[in-house]
């Protein structure tokens, strides 16, 4: 019998890897398991993947996506004459209403490149997209100081069991936003 043609089995199994990691945690993410929960064979895990670093760096990167393509789905954050505060805590409001499960397997992820340096680029990927919209709005050091309080609220919310408070988060990021320069050239 001849191979089947699969186009989107890469996909499949990146898609898995997302389930694997959601359920069991990083920890319990393996080719096998992979292979497993995405119904192929695990050498379709091996030739798409070589190393399941690979495979994380590529979960990781359909994780960051997902809000990198909200903030730019939301193109009020480059009107100048929008709240930026209220744009920002609404869109993490947003964010964080598709569910606490989503959230805690992206940070989970996110922060898996403390001890696997090859997902660290990935995840500053994410830093960097945020960042260059934010950029268009106020000067390179604010943008870094709004995506640390954005990272820090979420966490402070995930790690408490707390809900995600809209009203606190423009608060703080309005604060933050009080001193800040506008980009060169605007």
């Amino acid at each position: 019998m001849g191979r089947r043609y699969d186009p989107d089995r890469r996909q499949r199994i990146i898609d898995a890897a997302l389930r694997v990691a959601g359920e069991k945690g990083i920890a319990g993410l393996s080719h096998r398991s992979v292979a497993a929960e995405a119904d192929v064979p695990l050498g379709s895990t091996t030739y798409h993947f070589k190393t399941l670093d690979d495979l994380l760096v590529a979960a990781l990167r359909q994780a960051n996506e997902g809000f990198a393509q909200l903030v730019r789905e939301r193109g009020v954050l480059q009107d100048p004459d929008v709240d930026l505060a209220a744009e920002l805590a609404a869109l993490l409001g947003e964010w964080a209403a598709r569910g606490r499960a989503g959230l805690e397997l992206e940070y989970e992820l996110y922060l898996a490149a403390l001890r696997r340096p090859v997902l660290r680029p990935v995840a500053a990927e994410w830093c960097e997209g945020v960042g260059e919209v934010l950029r268009s709005r106020t000067d390179p050091a604010t943008a870094r100081g709004l995506i640390a309080l954005m990272d820090g609220i979420c966490l402070q919310a995930l790690l408490t069991g707390g809900e995600y408070d809209e009203a606190y988060t423009r608060e703080m990021l309005g604060r933050v936003l009080l001193n800040s320069r506008a980009p060169e050239g605007v």
